[in-house]
């Protein structure tokens, strides 16, 4: 992985003329743009046409239909009923009675059809208003229970139980930044002087370097401050579908504050692609000082500080210890694997630098930090192999080039359910060696 990113960002976005909306909104997925034309009414083109042409169009002869029908022909599944025109021979008594058979079968085959989707609907209403009621109850024990007594009920096993279900969104900022904690002891107040820093950087570099210059700055001079312009180029790139991290969405410029402020805070490491995706995740949960707190934190744990460092020598032990557990786990698809010469790095890295949140969706990349924040960096590997567990059968079928791109673009519809449920028969542990021994005996330490 390379420090910093490449190319312009997508700065596309839609004028809006004065006048036209004096407060477009905000969507999640975007602005409310403004309705410039509309379409004009058939009758209208029709008045048109004949004033420029001085023709007048004749309207079409009403269709004459049989009245001797109970009912009107309602779409072209009826039409199988209609008599033929009257240049066609007529239809036989017996094929009349044929089409009337297969147009009773049609209609009791659709009547099935929205039957079962009824039912469908019924059954997914019923599953999110019981997930509603649980995510309710949960709620409460958690802002009750749990927080008011973090310390002696967070390893208990009634609470990692309830955790592994998932965190209630209202709380899950809380516990993640009380589950990270805050070795560094960075303060609000840190980290508003890193921010001023950052925007001193930043108007310097606006006065007096152009962005080419940037570019070239951010990968060669040791001082990493250099890649703040960087961040700009990669941001358009965090959650894409999502505009409130784009270029005049309200979350933009607080991504851009957060990533700024740790670059100055910690030269030595600078601005990595990947880490806009964590900071992006960290403020869609918590306020902008506590996120930078968490994200600092975070990126301090032994395995994200390897990752984010390239340290290439730590990054191959993690490799390793991982697949000590992909062949005990998937003995036939790590052989699948070995016979392609796939190795880790491949589809890993992707997924440890941003955390899952650009591979999954954002929803269930949510739970998936949940149980990393109780568990550590034994989870991210662990989910890993839930990963191929649950494609398991479509990448034993699949070459190199098709597993590669397969990982690197999971299917949009994997759901909590299925991926949690793979993750959970996994089992790290490997000649009653768990992760953590296993990792050390490859000299790699185990994060808190």
């Amino acid at each position: 992985y390379k420090i910093g990113t490449s190319g312009h960002p997508n700065t596309w976005r839609q004028e809006l003329k004065p006048g036209l909306h004096s407060a477009p909104g905000w969507k999640l997925f975007g602005k409310v743009p403004p309705r410039e034309n509309f379409q004009k009414d058939s009758k209208i083109i029709q008045q048109e046409y004949e004033a420029r042409t001085g023709r007048t169009c004749k309207p079409a002869p009403q269709a004459t239909r049989r009245k001797n029908f109970e009912f009107e022909p309602l779409s072209t599944t009826a039409l199988i009923l209609e008599d033929r025109p009257s240049n066609l021979p007529a239809k036989s008594i017996e094929e009349a009675l044929r089409h009337r058979q297969e147009y009773d079968e049609m209609v009791a085959e659709a009547k099935k059809r929205e039957i079962k989707e009824a039912h469908k609907r019924k059954r997914i209403m019923k599953e999110r208003f019981k997930q509603e009621e649980n995510i309710a109850s949960a709620m409460v024990i958690w802002i009750n229970e749990i927080l008011p007594n973090w310390e002696g009920m967070r390893t208990t096993r009634r609470v990692r139980e309830l955790w592994w279900q998932g965190l209630p969104p209202s709380v899950r900022g809380k516990v993640w930044s009380l589950a990270i904690g805050n070795e560094l002891n960075i303060t609000h107040e840190l980290y508003e002087i890193f921010l001023s820093r950052a925007k001193e950087r930043w108007k310097s570099f606006s006065e007096t370097n152009s962005e080419n210059d940037i570019e070239d700055a951010g990968v060669s001079v040791a001082d990493r401050e250099a890649s703040l312009e960087l961040i700009k180029l990669d941001i358009s790139r965090t959650f894409p579908s999502f505009y409130i991290f784009q270029k005049g969405g309200p979350y933009h410029d607080l991504l851009h504050s957060v990533l700024g402020a740790y670059t100055c805070y910690r030269p030595d490491v600078g601005y990595v692609q990947g880490m806009s995706f964590i900071a992006a995740v960290l403020i869609l949960n918590l306020e902008e000082a506590d996120a930078f707190i968490a994200f600092a934190n975070l990126l301090n744990k032994p395995c994200q500080l390897a990752f984010f460092r390239v340290d290439h020598s730590m990054m191959l032990k993690y490799f390793a210890a991982f697949e000590v557990f992909f062949e005990e786990n998937l003995p036939k698809l790590f052989l699948h694997f070995k016979s392609y010469s796939l190795t880790p790095d491949i589809y890993l890295i992707d997924w440890i630098f941003t955390l899952y949140s650009k591979s999954l969706p954002l929803d269930l990349a949510c739970r998936v930090w949940d149980v990393f924040c109780r568990d550590g960096e034994e989870f991210l590997f662990r989910t890993g192999l839930g990963i191929l567990r649950l494609y398991e059968d479509i990448l034993l079928q699949m070459d190199f080039i098709h597993i590669a791109q397969f990982l690197t673009k999971l299917p949009e519809d994997i759901t909590s359910e299925k991926l949690f449920s793979c993750i959970a028969a996994i089992q790290m542990q490997n000649s009653n060696k768990k992760w953590a021994q296993v990792s050390e005996n490859n000299n790699v330490t185990k994060s808190c």
